[in-house]
């Protein structure tokens, strides 16, 4: 599933439709939405049959007093010893995408049933390879207007990238507050795709916090998959040799636009450049960028061989009243729930992530990246090299890494505690295209032990 600003899975809104759902939503906010309790433990959801076999509780929290700001959380405990597994934060890219997202298609436990799906509200089922089963996990909408979280001001969607991580910095001193039992569990921040903009800054922000002010903060270390780092520097430039590497242009074509290119296909600086980019869009345009061996395919109608399809449940699951009462929706805040929006209020401020990745590994902490390899939104091709201008001695080279005896994908260890790894046939979103693989992973990271 594609999280990032490009992605074509993002259900875009036209900027106009975005100021008026949101004058909307402030005038229902003002007068007439119901506020509920601000934490829900939850037993049963609409679709799923019986009660839910894993702990669940959603709630709202507000990360801006002065402007209103209230972001709203799926929260998971470990099923297997809540008390001293990791806590895990994990946040969704976009930005704008419902972290939902993480629930149903990348770590969670739940998934929707796509091919018995007739028509009304879709079911939902259990996942046993779901990241839940090593960790406890906070599935947080940010930023602000995206899923459930609102704002009671339009001052309050004013926001950005250092702005969100500010304020997922205050959503986790108040989490731990009103959950003090998790205080002391090591403490990881993740995430897909722009997250990977987010992540690295706001893990420096706690790293500083507990060093500079004393904050409790347990935070062992962070973990980004198919992450945007460097979108212009490296992420895009990294298109053109993935496409040729995966046999998706010619030779020819390749070393026309390498040349021409200077190895710069961003910004073309001659008419030759953007010829031959134009040509590569040309023959890739059908190609689906977030899987490429998945079929390019829209979620309308609702074919079952079309992975669209699965992610326009979601919308017509949390648009449900039924599911909104038990979500513990606030009555009036949210019009219409969209997987995926474009804040029209947002402000990119971030250009490039690398230098705090630098910065937070230098402290000590460790560092899991890691690249589906048939992602071309954000290659695996990108990630190396803005990982390799760090300039990090190798401390394991390349090799295999292994779940039931297969090979799952190639990993490279630095000094600095940071490991890369691709996961084999993934795409995008890795734990969605390869859930055992990614779950392996992980809880051999969180260990400590070499993948």
């Amino acid at each position: 599933m594609a999280y990032s600003a490009q992605a074509t899975k993002k259900c875009f809104l036209l900027p106009l439709v975005n100021v008026i759902v949101i004058v909307i939503m402030i005038v229902l906010c003002c007068s007439s939405w119901q506020l509920v309790s601000a934490r829900k433990r939850i037993d049963n959801l609409p679709g799923f049959n019986g009660p839910l076999p894993f702990s669940l509780e959603t709630g709202y929290l507000e990360v801006n007093e002065e402007k209103g700001v209230e972001f709203f959380y799926y929260f998971v405990e470990s099923e297997k010893n809540p008390e001293e597994d990791p806590l895990l934060l994990w946040l969704i890219g976009g930005p704008g995408c419902s972290s939902l997202s993480g629930l149903v298609y990348e770590i969670g436990p739940l998934g929707y049933d796509l091919q018995n799906y007739v028509d009304d509200l879709p079911s939902l089922y259990y996942k046993t390879d779901s990241w839940t089963q090593v960790s406890n996990v906070i599935f947080v909408d940010s930023p602000v207007g995206t899923g459930f979280s609102y704002s009671r001001t339009m001052e309050g969607f004013q926001t950005s990238d250092t702005e969100a991580a500010h304020q997922l910095l205050s959503f986790l001193y108040k989490w731990l507050e009103e959950h003090p039992k998790f205080k002391s569990n090591p403490l990881y921040i993740g995430g897909s795709s722009y997250a990977g903009m987010i992540i690295p800054v706001l893990t420096l922000e706690i790293a500083t916090a507990k060093e500079s002010q004393g904050a409790q903060f347990n935070l062992k270390g962070y973990l980004a998959g198919n992450p945007m780092t460097d979108i212009h520097g490296f992420d895009k430039n990294a298109k053109v040799p993935f496409f040729h590497g995966m046999a998706l242009i010619s030779d020819e074509l390749y070393e026309s636009t390498k040349q021409s290119c200077s190895g710069n296909y961003v910004n073309p600086s001659n008419i030759h450049c953007a010829k031959y980019l134009d040509a590569v869009d040309e023959v890739t345009k059908d190609v689906n960028v977030e899987q490429i061996l998945e079929p390019q395919c829209e979620a309308f109608p609702l074919r079952k061989d079309c992975r669209n399809s699965l992610y326009a449940l979601s919308e017509f699951w949390a648009n449900n009243a039924t599911v909104r009462d038990a979500l513990g929706i606030r009555k009036g805040t949210i019009v219409d729930w969209k997987l995926c929006t474009d804040p029209p209020y947002y402000t990119y401020d971030i250009q490039s992530a690398v230098s705090y990745h630098r910065t937070i590994t230098d402290k000590g902490y460790p560092a899991l990246i890691y690249s589906g390899d048939h992602d071309s939104v954000a290659p695996y091709i990108g990630t190396q090299a803005w990982i390799r201008s760090l300039n990090f001695s190798i401390v394991d080279d390349w090799r295999p890494w292994y779940v039931g005896g297969q090979v799952a994908g190639f990993t490279r260890r630095y000094s600095n505690n940071l490991t890369f790894a691709t996961v084999k046939g993934a795409g995008h979103a890795a734990p969605e295209y390869k859930p055992n693989e990614c779950l392996a992973m992980v809880e051999r990271w969180l260990s400590g032990a070499p993948l």
